[in-house]
């Protein structure tokens, strides 16, 4: 919960750099190999990507292609739902453009996977992930390839730490009316994991009472850090770690709150689709997903590492210091359709 000054960020850039570029000329391992030529034939990869931002998801995708010369990743970045609709669009037109798909709502990945419009497919670099990673699905359809941690943040010009809310239901206070942002779960699978869990946690009328303070709805789980960087809210709810990390590294008055009851934690899938017109490169990409190399690519951009091998990023809690909150996969394709609908019955949007 501090501040990176310069010196810290141009260290953090020139490890993670040099880092990626290590990656990039190690020698690859007996699986990547066994992918390789069969990939580079193929040429490209897409990737639908509702996980990472922008940012990092571009970074993602440079250092793939800095891996694999001559196979070309196609980033298509939006936030979890929009990119779960696309795919969805996709099917009813009988088109495969889609090769990995990767959503913070893992109830996507049950819905899938019942649809059995998932290939069967275990990387063996999942083997070296965090130990609570590593098995997302007994029958290998998933992968867990992403650890989101979404927590509260406030702008420090506008909102003392003293006075800063420290759990879930402080936020309720009528005293917080007009000071609030927030992403929409119609977007964003996170903030449909967040609103789930609030309900879960607090009852129904949670979101009724959230409402009262009329928050400010963005769309992405992002929106809200740039709502606080412009001075139009005080306080951020269910915002992404990493993001607002990367957001203090640039000056911003920001400050991580970790509230008392725990953080939601996106513990989220990535799956090749049964369809894929690249099929060995997005088995390839699954590879990269779970090794190291993602996750010193996007280090940088302040995203928890998912392997025990790489380094946390820069300012944040170890993951041993948090209570982590997060509602089963199967809880999630229950839950979060229903807490959309309420969400748009209570605020109308």
């Amino acid at each position: 919960m501090f501040l990176i000054d310069r010196r810290q960020m141009l260290a953090l850039a020139a490890w993670s750099a040099a880092a990626t570029k290590a990656w990039a000329q190690s020698p690859l391992t007996t699986a990547e190999h066994a992918l390789y030529d069969a990939a580079r034939r193929e040429g490209e990869i897409t990737w639908y990507s509702g996980q990472y931002s922008a940012d990092a998801s571009e970074a993602a995708g440079r250092a793939f292609t800095a891996r694999y010369p001559g196979v070309r990743c196609n980033v298509v970045r939006s936030t979890s739902q929009v990119a779960f609709q696309r795919l969805s669009q996709d099917q009813r037109a009988g088109v495969a453009q889609c090769d990995v798909f990767s959503s913070t709502n893992g109830g996507h990945y049950i819905q899938l996977k019942r649809q059995n419009r998932l290939m069967q497919f275990r990387p063996a670099s999942a083997d070296g992930l965090l130990p609570m990673l590593r098995q997302a699905d007994p029958d290998n359809y998933f992968q867990s390839s992403f650890l989101g941690i979404y927590l509260m943040a406030h702008n420090t010009r506008l909102v003392s730490e003293a006075d800063a809310p420290q759990s879930w239901t402080d936020i309720l206070d009528p005293k917080w009316r007009d000071k609030l942002a927030v992403g929409h779960p119609g977007f964003s699978g996170a903030i449909g994991l967040w609103a789930l869990q609030m309900r879960t946690m607090f009852g129904p009328d949670y979101l009724r009472r959230f409402e009262r303070n009329k928050p400010q709805v963005g769309r992405s789980s992002i929106d809200p850090v740039t709502m606080m960087n412009a001075g139009e809210r005080g306080v951020g709810v269910a915002v992404p770690s990493a993001s607002t990390l990367f957001a203090m590294s640039r000056g911003n008055p920001l400050k991580l709150i970790y509230p008392t009851e725990g953080v939601i934690a996106a513990l989220s899938p990535s799956a090749i689709i049964r369809n894929a017109p690249h099929p060995n490169a997005a088995k390839l990409f699954m590879e990269f997903t779970c090794g190291p190399a993602l996750s010193i690519a996007v280090r940088e951009l302040f995203n928890e590492s998912i392997r025990p091998d790489v380094q946390p990023p820069e300012g944040s809690r170890p993951l041993d210091q948090v209570r982590m909150l997060a509602p089963s996969l199967e809880e999630a394709e229950r839950g979060v359709p229903e807490v959309r609908e309420q969400w748009r019955e209570i605020f109308g949007v």
